[in-house]
């Protein structure tokens, strides 16, 4: 087999090949036909992510180099264990990839993907920016026939997050939720946000071909930080702010304007990685009556919650690049810069 890996952090990824891995127990192998490029994997590259103040998270430890990235993974079953039952050889799967350890009590009850000891696809465990991958259970392979080939890889992680996110929202009927950042996740919010809420969402970011493209995809309104105006305008706009938003970003500059969008007693859920640091004085939390969370990926049973949903035809599809696996280096470097519309996938 052949692996777009990750040879030393900080560097470009190079092309690996290695004996294709034999499948025992319950475990499944999939030839891979797409697996999406996400914004964590630039950060898993550079082996840190930014902490604000100069600090850094390290996260270069708990993988053996070279180790091959991607965890938005489609493909076709080719083998399977002994013990994999549910599951046969040409079934066409995506697969769920926030796989714990399935002893602690986090993981029994159903939530793998907050597990303190992860066996995730593609950030502890070998993924799919490869020819084959292995997965260690069917119940983590999941039928996606009538979701575009490319498009179904996206959902197992930048629509599982936005859906999840979007979830965690307390919203009434006649209010409307505001989408801070339109990369490929926050795009995926804004689908699911109107796929959940009545009312068609808001949407803010700094690229204004962004903000056109949410407002062709069923943004109500759009707005720009960088507009010294934007942030006042949106506060008339909703009669004091919005009752929730997510931050796709996470940077110091999305946040606050996400903190600034929302109303007394309102809500910000955090998604994003981007980096930096946060301070707000103590006594602001009980007299603005806020709530700030964060939303990490989500659960298998959302998952399938989800797919469902998709299926039924009640979420629209984001753009989908597609480019070859060689092609993988050049993706994390064009995720980095901001330059990508919509999600990246690689095909082998």
């Amino acid at each position: 087999m052949k692996a777009q890996a990750l040879v030393e952090y900080g560097q470009p990824l190079k092309e690996v090949t290695s004996d294709t891995p034999v499948p025992t127990g319950t475990e499944v192998l999939l030839k891979m036909r797409h697996c999406g490029v996400c914004h964590s994997d630039v950060h898993l590259q550079d082996g840190h992510f930014d902490m604000g103040g100069g600090n850094q998270l390290d996260v270069s430890g708990g993988r053996k180099l070279p180790f091959t990235l991607g965890h938005e993974i489609e493909g076709e079953v080719i083998a399977a264990g002994p013990d994999a039952e549910g599951v046969s050889v040409g079934d066409l799967r995506v697969a769920f990839p926030w796989i714990g350890c399935g002893e602690c009590p986090t993981c029994k009850r159903g939530d793998e993907h907050l597990c303190n000891r992860p066996r995730n696809l593609g950030i502890q465990v070998a993924g799919g920016y490869a020819t084959h991958v292995i997965v260690p259970h069917p119940r983590y392979l999941l039928d996606y026939t009538g979701i575009k080939d490319g498009l179904a890889a996206t959902y197992m992680c930048s629509g599982l997050t936005a859906f999840s996110a979007m979830k965690k929202l307390d919203v009434s009927p006649e209010e409307r939720v505001l989408v801070v950042g339109l990369g490929g996740v926050g795009m995926m919010g804004l689908q699911f946000a109107k796929a959940l809420f009545e009312a068609a969402p808001l949407a803010a970011d700094v690229d204004e071909g962004k903000l056109q493209a949410a407002k062709g995809s069923g943004a109500h309104e759009v707005y720009n930080p960088r507009d010294p105006a934007a942030l006042k305008k949106l506060l008339a706009d909703t009669g004091g702010g919005v009752p929730a938003a997510v931050d796709f970003v996470g940077s110091e500059a999305s946040l606050k304007f996400a903190l600034g969008s929302v109303r007394k007693g309102g809500q910000v859920v955090v998604v994003g990685l981007f980096g930096g640091g946060f301070s707000m004085p103590i006594p602001m939390f009980p007299m603005r009556a806020i709530s700030i969370g964060g939303s990490y990926v989500g659960n298998l049973q959302e998952t399938i919650e989800m797919m469902a949903l998709v299926k039924e035809g009640k979420v629209d599809p984001i753009p989908v690049t597609e480019r070859p696996l060689a092609e993988a280096s050049k993706s994390l470097d064009d995720l980095r810069a901001g330059t990508v519309m919509g999600r990246v996938v690689l095909k082998p």
